[in-house]
């Protein structure tokens, strides 16, 4: 059964930064594709950053600059690295592992960042 975690999310001033973690359980993140989703009240999830399991990183347009994707694989954990936040990155922050032809979510984290 595959289970992702996220921790990490918080009440943050606009500036500030934020790690965020993924640790899962039954599926190796080494061997897929991990993205990082958010969803604002009253808004769709978006995709925020996704790195293959070859290393290929992706960003959002905005959060290119300030946020960091990365994988630590001994530790099957995924990171996001989100500094200079703005309050228009309050949201909940979703992992999600594409693997063996399905999509795993975690349950989310919410990140609220204060003007």
């Amino acid at each position: 059964q595959v289970r992702l975690v996220e921790s990490g999310g918080g009440l943050v001033q606009a500036g500030g930064s934020l790690r965020l973690s993924c640790a899962g359980a039954g599926i190796i993140f080494s061997r897929n594709a991990v993205a990082w989703y958010r969803q604002a009240l009253a808004k769709q999830r978006e995709l925020v950053a996704h790195i293959t399991s070859g290393g290929s990183l992706i960003y959002a347009d905005a959060v290119k600059g300030r946020f960091t994707i990365s994988r630590d694989n001994a530790k099957n954990t995924a990171y996001l690295q989100m500094n200079s936040l703005k309050p228009e990155d309050t949201a909940v922050y979703y992992c999600q592992v594409l693997g063996c032809g399905a999509s795993y979510w975690g349950q989310g984290t919410q990140v609220t960042v204060s003007s």
